[in-house]
């Protein structure tokens, strides 16, 4: 099942994607009869989260390529809500910063209020589904101030989507990132340190989940510079494309 979020007129809407139609729905997800086509609706960011929580260094090889160690436990940093776009909507390279770079991620959008999870009990039934993400930062600024608020928080820094896949084995997903056609990161879920499950049972221990709160599950190697007029693309196995452009503020 797809999931989107939408704008038409003055009205926001949450629908399920089917081709080209979008079945309108309530927060509960059952259908109210209503169909719209794509072009009658402006697509949104697929959630509209409380909180944005980022796993950092999740794979060895970024980890490594921007000089740092592995963690043993969950590196934890905070984004800003006020920083999520669309798919479509374009980046914009603050003037604050003279090196703002991607990274693709997967993201893990929670389902249901979640604290505590016991280590027996099934993380993921927590989930509502999957997205794309990409965790754009000035990573000068992220060098300047060794904590990453600053840096990962300018609006526009964190594009969501195009949809909420909600059935989807997430453990070994391919992951892209390309600008202007050029593939920039590739890597592997598998490839993290800490998976899903795990990451999801261990933040909740840290804070409550709330519905619509977004995990930013770590990126892969292959980090690189976004310059205004460059188109960013993050792709994920059995989800999709999200797709940028690039600007300036």
């Amino acid at each position: 099942m797809k999931i989107c979020r939408f704008r038409h007129g003055d009205s926001l809407g949450i629908g399920l994607i089917e081709g080209d139609e979008i079945w309108e729905c309530g927060i509960d997800l059952e259908r109210t009869g209503v169909l719209w086509y794509r072009d009658e609706v402006e697509m949104l960011a697929p959630a509209n989260p409380s909180k944005i929580v980022c796993v950092g260094r999740n794979y060895a090889e970024h980890a490594a390529e921007l000089g740092n160690e592995v963690p043993s436990s969950p590196l934890l940093f905070l984004k800003a809500p006020s920083a999520v776009i669309g798919d479509g909507d374009t980046i914009a390279i603050p003037t604050q910063s003279a090196h703002v770079e991607h990274e693709g991620e997967l993201a893990v959008i929670i389902g249901h209020r979640a604290k505590n999870i016991d280590d027996d009990e099934d993380s993921l039934k927590y989930v509502l589904g999957f997205t794309c993400l990409n965790d754009v930062t000035a990573r000068d600024i992220q060098r300047a101030d060794v904590q990453f608020t600053r840096g990962k928080s300018f609006d526009t820094f964190c594009p969501i989507g195009p949809y909420i896949e909600t059935e989807l084995d997430v453990s070994d997903l391919r992951v892209t990132c390309a600008v202007n056609g050029e593939i920039k990161q590739d890597g592997r879920t598998s490839q993290m340190v800490f998976p899903v499950e795990f990451l999801v049972r261990y933040i909740s221990r840290q804070m409550t989940l709330m519905p619509g709160d977004v995990i930013a599950t770590g990126t892969p190697s292959g980090v690189s510079k976004l310059e205004p007029g460059d188109v960013c693309e993050v792709s994920i196995e059995g989800i999709g494309t999200l797709r940028n452009p690039i600007g300036s503020a």
